[in-house]
């Protein structure tokens, strides 16, 4: 079973007291974007197998949503952290390069 643990209340929480929301730092269109980008945004998501980065709400606890970086492989977890940021800090992304040579953030975001 998955376990995040949520970086506002820090409680450690199973995935059944957690609302998963899809994948996280999208780029989001709004009014005047061409029906190409709007598109993309609503339906078109990256599905690697391997690191991804997700959106998660804590709903059993404070309620607020966060970001967790995890492989979809293995189920291991890299992290969770706010979800007010535009890419993952700094700590996650050497977790992950320490245990995945190669790996680079803007390849697979």
């Amino acid at each position: 079973m998955l376990t995040l643990n949520c970086p506002y209340c820090g409680q450690d929480k199973d995935e059944t007291e957690l609302g998963y929301g899809g994948q996280a730092h999208l780029k989001r269109f709004g009014p005047g974007s061409n029906d190409q980008d709007f598109e993309d945004y609503l339906f078109n998501r990256v599905n690697p197998k391997g690191v991804h980065f997700e959106r998660w709400r804590c709903a059993s606890g404070c309620g607020k949503w966060f970001h967790a970086a995890r492989c979809t492989a293995s189920m291991e977890v890299f992290g969770t952290y706010s979800a007010q940021t535009f890419e993952p800090p700094k700590h996650i992304t050497d977790a992950i390069t320490k245990k995945r040579p190669g790996w680079a953030w803007g390849a697979f975001s």
